[in-house]
């Protein structure tokens, strides 16, 4: 990894300073390791993060078939954009005393679950993670403003697609039906979200 994790979490520690709220975003294509380096930040700053999935604003199953989007599961417009913002500017200005509860995604049932992950007043630091983070159209152009970092993850794709494969096995999914998807949603939503990299702030070249 180039920054060191190291490197990574005392910069993150540097964001994360008692009495400010701030937020830093962690941005990629599908399968780059967003979730995992965004953990373990979370883990090493011990109690002065808290981490808010991008993932836990997937528009339901039952909405994405009735909009006739489900075949499309992971694009821009199969996420409730809108509710994320809104979610992002309530907690930069969240009342002193208040915790802000935020939704999660939940692998095992592929389903979003409110109220799952709270946010405590006295937390200085959130960190969200997800595919959109740069992207600007429509109401994901205002989440870079609302974030006060983002770093963008690049990995390999010979490494990235195969263990994006691995993870949609994981979940469920027979490994045919797996790299159809990988293939056809996945990737497209990759050079989607590629056209954003020159907007971070940082870029973090994994492994």
């Amino acid at each position: 990894m180039d920054p060191s994790i190291e490197q990574l979490t005392a910069r993150a520690g540097r964001l994360a300073r008692p009495g400010v709220r701030r937020i830093l975003g962690i941005a990629g294509p599908p399968g780059a390791g967003k979730s995992t380096l965004a953990g373990e930040l979370v883990a090493r700053l011990d109690g002065l993060a808290v981490l808010v999935p991008m993932d836990g604003f997937h528009l339901a199953q039952a909405e994405l078939e009735r909009l006739g989007r489900a075949s499309r599961k992971g694009a821009p417009d199969t996420f409730d954009a809108a509710g994320y913002t809104a979610l992002l500017a309530r907690l930069r200005g969240a009342e002193e005393g208040s915790t802000v509860y935020a939704p999660a995604f939940a692998r095992e049932i592929e389903e979003p679950v409110a109220g799952s992950i709270p946010v405590g007043p006295g937390v200085p630091l959130v960190i969200t993670e997800g595919n959109y983070l740069l992207h600007d159209e429509g109401a994901w152009a205002r989440v870079r403003g609302l974030l006060d970092e983002v770093w963008y993850l690049e990995l390999d794709e010979r490494l990235r697609v195969p263990r994006l494969v691995d993870r949609h096995v994981r979940s469920g999914k027979e490994r045919p039906y797996a790299e159809r998807w990988v293939t056809d949603s996945d990737e497209a939503n990759a050079r989607l979200v590629a056209h954003g990299r020159h907007r971070a702030h940082l870029t973090v070249r994994m492994d």
